[in-house]
């Protein structure tokens, strides 16, 4: 366990903060936000913070550092590895790693296939570098939840004079829903544009006011529109929603479990070596979660795609 001074609270909950940089308000200056064993707030302006309440203090547009840093450190250690892949490809016997990109290709390409029924050749690069990001994004959850926290906290104290047990640095992206939301709402807001540009405004709103109940008559169907129109508003909205809190739930547990299990390694030999089972137990299940969660990401944008391009018939 990092730092032997903390409690298992203590341990927790700085496993859970994110490095956050971001504005502090004059309101805030001279208050001990993270309690009275840290210095006040010296200041107002941009500058990290030393615990959650005082990134709760800098507002919604502080800046989850550690979980945009690995966000954008993986999407180009991914397209680096594919580009690297796609220039020294060989119509021979395939190596290694050609032929597992080849096989997540094969795989990404099958699915797209099989679930999207329009004529568009963005969608399956947009499937297979959600798939992979994904992936990646959640393979950090593999790694001992202390060992990067530890060298972060260890840079910290050496370079910069900082406390390590404020020093905070997540590795896994898909825990912040900051990150999910925002992976969600770029899906969301492509099905979106393709969904006008397929029917245009008049058969996009048709969609959201003529189903599911309908009538010939006109007066009824009059009825009918307010009700269709709260019914599929209220889908439309769920379907970010429930993409990016489904992935954000199931990686936050699995942190979670990671975490708690740390926490039997300072509680002597015996408990220590059973913590090591179960970790490495979990850890092998994880692989399933992790890439699960991949799949089934990549999986609802391939179907809501596939909804922008269905028009009214097709309901």
């Amino acid at each position: 366990m990092s730092g032997e001074s903390q409690t298992a609270g203590q341990y927790i909950q700085h496993h859970l903060t994110n490095m956050t940089y971001g504005n502090m308000p004059e309101s805030a200056v001279g208050k001990h936000l993270c309690g009275e064993e840290v210095p006040a707030v010296a200041h107002a302006g941009w500058q990290m913070a030393h615990c959650g309440a005082e990134a709760k203090a800098m507002g919604f547009m502080s800046i989850n550092v550690d979980t945009m840093f690995w966000s954008i450190f993986l999407g180009i250690l991914f397209l680096f590895l594919f580009n690297k892949v796609a220039k020294t490809a060989t119509s021979g016997v395939p190596g290694g790693m050609q032929n597992f990109v080849e096989m997540v290709v094969e795989f990404v390409d099958s699915s797209v296939k099989g679930t999207f029924n329009g004529r568009n050749p963005f969608v399956a690069p947009m499937a297979l570098t959600i798939f992979v990001w994904v992936f990646l994004i959640n393979f950090m959850d593999l790694f001992p939840v202390d060992w990067i926290p530890a060298a972060a906290g260890w840079i910290g104290h050496t370079f910069f004079g900082m406390d390590p047990h404020h020093v905070y640095f997540k590795v896994v992206p898909s825990t912040d829903p900051n990150a999910t939301f925002g992976m969600a709402l770029a899906v969301f807001m492509l099905t979106l544009y393709y969904s006008f540009k397929q029917k245009g405004l008049i058969g996009f709103a048709g969609e959201l006011t003529l189903h599911p109940f309908s009538s010939k008559n006109k007066v009824m169907q009059l009825v009918f529109i307010p009700i269709n129109f709260v019914l599929e508003f209220v889908a439309l909205l769920a379907k970010p929603l429930s993409l990016s809190l489904r992935l954000y739930g199931n990686m936050f547990a699995g942190e979670m479990i990671f975490i708690l299990i740390a926490l039997m390694y300072g509680g002597g030999w015996v408990v220590g070596a059973f913590g090591g089972f179960l970790q490495l137990g979990w850890a092998i299940f994880h692989i399933l979660i992790i890439t699960l969660q991949a799949y089934i990401f990549m999986t609802l944008t391939i179907v809501y795609m596939d909804l922008a391009y269905q028009t009214s018939e097709d309901h």
